[in-house]
């Protein structure tokens, strides 16, 4: 079962209202840039650390600000719009054997990564190039994992935090029909 929403856009949602929304919502991510800008600045670290979790507060703050301007109709428009796309890119339906293994390995291979780099750094010093280049590939690989794998399984991994939910086998169903 998807969550579907609905939204009736009315001529109120593309007010001022609305654009001062997205002005917001857009200001609230866009303060992230000044991280990176403040360490090519050459700003300490603890500065770097005050100003990262202030920005996660204005973060928050301003995503806040932003439903409050909008309203609650404004804002799923605007949630339609910008995750609206990332829906159509994803299999909605079952997916080949292939592509399901290639899937598994590109969900795989960076949480594996991640986990095994600090003991071999510890056993072995200097044998993983410490690229972010690399960070970021693995980085990639993981969210596109979820576009090779398919809308199923993302299902299926929000199933795991759901308390009741339970496993029911396609293939099982059939063979005791």
């Amino acid at each position: 079962m998807t969550d579907t929403v609905v939204v009736n856009a009315s001529p109120a949602a593309a007010g001022w209202r609305f654009k001062l929304g997205i002005l917001i919502f857009v200001t609230a991510f866009a303060l992230w840039l000044l991280v990176p800008l403040a360490v090519a600045a050459g700003a300490s670290s603890a500065r770097v650390a005050a100003m990262t979790g202030a920005i996660f507060v204005a973060n928050k703050v301003l995503v806040l600000a932003c439903i409050a301007i909008m309203g609650k109709a404004g804002f799923q428009q605007l949630k339609s719009l910008v995750f609206g796309y990332a829906k159509g890119l994803g299999a909605s339906g079952p997916i080949g054997p292939v592509r399901h293994v290639v899937g598994l390995v590109m969900f795989c291979l960076p949480l594996i990564s991640a986990m095994l780099e600090p003991y071999v750094d510890s056993i072995w010093p200097g044998l993983r190039p410490n690229l972010w280049q690399a960070q970021a590939l693995g980085d990639l690989m993981l969210v596109a994992s979820f576009f090779v794998l398919g809308g199923d399984f993302w299902n299926k991994v929000r199933a795991l935090f759901v308390r009741t939910a339970t496993v029911v086998d396609a293939r099982g169903a059939a063979e005791l029909s």
